[in-house]
């Protein structure tokens, strides 16, 4: 009996940025903190982490994305202060104060369609600083950015996409990382 192919897949992440200056300063200490992502993963908060969706829904993900997009409103965003998502996970992470309920309503949203998919934990907006580092490491990212604070904007987020597991990529001829590749943005409000 042969074999049948599997449908090939993307996988998709979709994120709202977050601009300079508070970008460079969450990079900064995410790099410091000896995270392995602190170099090629631009501080963000995340509306649907990495996620597999077959390679043919791509383009109905698009349009999803935009419809999203539209029925949001511009909003702001208020980051304060850090956060743990210790013990269960090792995390620490820029909280945020203020845009909460757009957030948890924009991921929702986005997760309908095609990226449809069980969550491993709740959602909880956040802006990670520090992971796969060790507890002194985290804990020293945790203090470090205690008093930060950034307001700011949110006219769009961004479609990324990253090689799925199994693919011939950069990551399998270098065994580093390969960042996530913006594909589209998507403004609100329309």
């Amino acid at each position: 009996m042969a074999a049948v192919a599997a449908a090939p897949v993307v996988t998709v992440g979709v994120a709202i940025p977050v601009p300079s200056p508070w970008r460079e300063v969450l990079d900064g200490a995410r790099v410091s903190s000896g995270d392995p992502l602190g170099e090629i993963v631009p501080a963000h908060l995340t509306l649907l982490g990495p996620t597999e969706i077959p390679a043919a829904s791509l383009e109905g993900f698009r349009e999803h994305l935009g419809a999203v997009a539209a029925a949001c409103p511009v909003f702001d965003l208020h980051l304060r202060g850090t956060g743990s998502f210790r013990p269960v996970t090792e995390v620490v992470f820029v909280a945020v104060a203020d845009g909460i309920a757009v957030c948890e309503q924009l991921e929702s949203a986005i997760r309908r369609g095609p990226a449809d998919r069980e969550r491993t934990f709740p959602y909880h907006p956040h802006v990670t600083v520090a992971q796969n580092v060790g507890t002194a490491a985290l804990d020293r990212a945790f203090a470090s950015l205690a008093g930060f604070e950034a307001k700011f904007r949110v006219e769009s987020f961004t479609l990324y996409t990253h090689p799925s597991p199994g693919d011939w990529s950069m990551e399998t001829l270098t065994g580093a990382p390969v960042p996530w590749t913006p594909r589209a943005v998507f403004h609100l409000g329309g």
